[in-house]
């Protein structure tokens, strides 16, 4: 029976659950490619790769990162402990547990990783439940130099998978907290302009603050803060708009000036786009966050952002900020989506066995090297076939 009581015929046993899907062999080629590509990428900056287990305790999987990721997390028991378990949706909170309580080193570490996670329900309609996560995280460097160093590798990822014409999102959880902070508001109120903003809704926003007992210099600070998006101008227009209400607001938007130049230094022509709106994160994250957007695509291809201190909850609270992308994103939006070229040696079942030190020779030499079987027809994914004989082994090229 189907969960919901319906018989399951013979026609839907082999039916994936919605959001769940399986990558075939010319898929699955290509994702592995971007995996092996941006996982030598990520050494060549000094990140240090970690697989960090498919399920832990929930206690461990989930602290620190809000009740959004709980809502996401598959859950089990053990049957060893009767503990509860979690399946991953996210490897970001098992690299701060790693960094905190398995490394346990001083000094700055970098880490990066690759692997499946799980989610209950699609982060939008058109998502995978089952994305391979990639990523790196930095600990350890409270310095705006590090949140560039991330930005810049999120960037470059998105290039060596083949994306181009990347947009890049700029916002800062702590101007939205510093407000609040000044202002004092309940928790209720707190939440209600937080949404209102992530609407973007001049409209919305308007009516929100109708209801709330704010001074009217406040109602013009909070209904201008809902329109701060835009080029890196915005910057200037912020600055004049929040800084005498909430002084701690000028570092933020310096933080953010600081990114947007030096990216536009090292990263070439990216677009960068400023919202002092974007608060997504808003429950773990303390400081700059940031997305890449790539043309065509609705959804973020890519983000992040800093989260200090997540890993208190391990014993060591460190400065952290990091960025994860998708596998399969990534392989959807790829430029070239072309098959991969027929690339391998054939070589007929009569000639195995008297060849089989050759096939042996040209395997460890890196060639893909197909042995036909009795009675079943020529590879068909093969360019080249191997013949001769002993001594005079040759290599034809198959029209």
């Amino acid at each position: 029976m189907a969960g919901n009581g319906t018989p399951v015929t013979a026609g839907d046993r082999w039916l994936l659950p919605d959001g769940v899907e399986e990558l075939l062999p010319a898929g699955a080629v290509r994702a592995e490619s971007i995996r092996r590509d941006l996982l030598d990428l990520y050494q060549r900056w000094g990140y240090e790769l970690v697989m960090p287990p498919l399920l832990e305790y929930t206690e461990s999987l989930l602290i620190g990162l809000g009740a959004d990721l709980d809502l996401q997390t598959f859950k089990v028991t053990d049957q060893l402990s009767g503990r509860s378990l979690g399946i991953r949706p996210d490897i970001t909170p098992q690299t701060a547990r790693m960094d905190a309580h398995s490394l346990r080193r001083e000094e700055t570490t970098r880490l990066c990783y690759a692997g499946s996670v799980l989610h209950t329900r699609p982060r939008s309609p058109f998502a995978s439940r089952s994305p391979i996560q990639l990523g790196c995280e930095l600990y350890g460097a409270a310095v705006v130099d590090a949140d560039i160093e991330i930005v810049c590798l999120m960037l470059e990822t998105l290039e060596t998978a083949g994306l181009r014409k990347i947009t890049l999102d700029l916002g800062h959880v702590g101007i939205f907290r510093s407000l609040m902070g000044e202002l004092d508001l309940p928790d209720e109120a707190q939440r209600a302009l937080f949404e209102a903003l992530q609407e973007k809704s001049a409209a919305a926003m308007d009516d929100l603050l109708a209801t709330l007992s704010l001074s009217d210099e406040w109602r013009v600070v909070l209904a201008r803060l809902a329109t701060l998006n835009g080029g890196i101008e915005v910057l200037d227009e912020a600055a004049d708009v929040l800084a005498a209400r909430a002084p701690e607001v000028i570092k933020a938007i310096e933080q953010l000036r600081q990114v947007a130049s030096v990216v536009q230094q090292r990263c070439g022509p990216v677009e960068i786009h400023i919202d002092l709106c974007e608060l997504h994160g808003y429950g773990y994250h303390t400081g700059l966050v940031f997305a890449a957007y790539a043309p065509g695509h609705g959804e973020a291809v890519a983000n992040g952002g800093r989260y200090d201190d997540i890993g208190a909850a391990f014993g060591r609270a460190r400065p952290a900020t990091g960025f994860n992308t998708d596998i399969k994103t990534l392989l959807r939006l790829q430029d070239q989506q072309t098959t991969p070229a027929l690339c391998g040696i054939f070589v007929p079942a009569e000639l195995v066995g008297s060849a089989w030190s050759e096939i042996c020779r040209l395997r460890a030499a890196g060639e893909r090297v197909v042995v036909g079987l009795p009675g079943q027809p020529p590879a068909v994914d093969c360019d080249r076939e191997l013949g001769g004989g002993p001594g005079t082994w040759s290599i034809k090229h198959l029209v």
